[in-house]
């Protein structure tokens, strides 16, 4: 069975830079209640906006460096520091790495320790706790930021993204509500699409993630690839193979070798049987962008092969990459484990750690899995019939419940 990247993508959903860059302004301003406004200096808008680079990895980069001259000349500098940080979110994604997105967090954190009351300094630091899988602290940050800017829609997305990863999902559905309510954008669009692929729709997730990629100005290509990405993924979980590798295609065009377009090109030659097709373009895009998913998608197509010292190779690779399990946050590990009858007490420890802190609905299913490897069925079944509670569809929840409650119907 193959890992699910659904969670990735909604993580970086904070980062989206049509909405980003657009509420960042090129004035920076204090947190408070008074009309104040700090000294700053105006230095033109953020990546992606018109007038300043485009989200390219050059455009990154020239930004990147500009704004790293500009606090070395001047460390105070409040404005050149959360554009440094916008820009560093955006390699963050763009380049599956999560050191840009811990720079971007150091960078705010000097920032509000200097000034705790800098609003644009703590309203981008809510999307870098995202990010890092801080969701509680992100959820913290995004309701201290809506209340000193209540009308603020990037704050609501915050919020948002964070009850969501907790599995609050009503709250987060209201958040996002209010959202688009405040500033119908590109990144608000893609948070009601993601809800409505949590409910089961499929195709009406699909609409509004087009509508997402086409409310993106042709500058921004790192967000255009993004969106258009994801729309490839519906695609190709609604069975539409051809449309699905034109999205993929597209977005590798705007962004050229952008990881999700390309384990979307390599996911698909896998669904139409060009197995050994796929573990190429699973190991080229792990040479660029090694994770934890990318590893067990190679180890799989490896053990399918008969190859087992291969694929036992790309699993102990994988499970270094998820980390020390003490530090675990996210369910990804403990199901990997599971999946493949590995260090199963482990899993189910890693998985009851992770169910602690948080209840969405894949933490659920991986609890859910790892109980059934150990025996525990009927309380294997109670975890998987919670996983169900959105109306979701997707492939891997529903068939480990009706594997785990039917064993359970039966007293097994």
């Amino acid at each position: 069975m193959e890992i699910s990247t659904t969670r990735i993508w909604v993580v970086a959903a904070a980062m989206v830079a049509g909405g980003a860059a657009a509420a960042i302004p090129s004035l920076v301003s204090p947190l408070s209640s008074t009309r104040v406004v700090a000294e700053s200096v105006r230095i033109g808008p953020a990546v992606g906006m018109p007038g300043a680079p485009p989200t390219s990895i050059d455009g990154l980069r020239q930004r990147i460096t500009e704004m790293e001259n500009r606090l070395r000349q001047q460390p105070s500098d409040a404005a050149a520091a959360v554009l440094l940080a916008d820009a560093l979110l955006r390699q963050a994604r763009a380049a599956v790495d999560g050191r840009a997105a811990n720079h971007a967090a150091s960078i705010l954190e000097s920032v509000l320790k200097t000034d705790p009351g800098q609003y644009d300094a703590l309203r981008l630091l809510g999307a870098v706790r995202l990010s890092r899988h801080q969701f509680r602290e992100a959820l913290e940050i995004g309701r201290r930021a809506r209340d000193a800017r209540p009308d603020d829609a990037w704050n609501y997305g915050v919020i948002g993204d964070a009850l969501l990863e907790l599995g609050e999902y009503d709250e987060a559905y209201n958040a996002f509500d209010r959202m688009v309510a405040l500033r119908p954008s590109a990144d608000a669009y893609a948070r009601i699409s993601y809800a409505r692929e949590l409910r089961g729709d499929l195709a009406g997730a699909l609409r509004v993630m087009q509508m997402a990629a086409d409310a993106t100005p042709a500058h921004d290509v790192e967000a255009k690839a993004w969106y258009v990405a994801h729309s490839g993924e519906l695609q190709l979980r609604i069975g539409k193979l051809v449309d699905a590798e034109r999205e993929f295609q597209r977005a590798a065009f705007f962004f050229p070798n952008y990881p999700h377009a390309m384990v979307g090109l390599a996911k698909l030659k896998a669904a139409r049987g060009d197995r050994a097709a796929a573990r190429q373009d699973f190991l080229a895009q792990f040479g660029r962008t090694p994770t934890l998913d990318l590893a067990a998608r190679i180890g799989d197509l490896y053990k399918d092969a008969g190859e087992d010292a291969q694929a036992e190779h790309y699993y102990q690779i994988a499970e270094e990459l998820a980390g020390p399990s003490i530090a675990q946050t996210e369910p990804a590990l403990a199901m990997f484990l599971a999946e493949r009858d590995r260090k199963l007490p482990e899993a189910l420890r890693i998985a009851e750690s992770v169910s602690a802190m948080r209840h969405d609905i894949f933490t659920d299913d991986a609890l859910a899995w790892a109980l059934y490897k150990a025996g525990r069925i009927r309380e294997a079944c109670a975890a998987a019939r919670r996983a169900l509670r959105t109306g979701t569809v997707d492939p891997r929840i529903r068939e480990h419940a009706a594997v785990i409650c039917g064993r359970a119907a039966t007293g097994g």
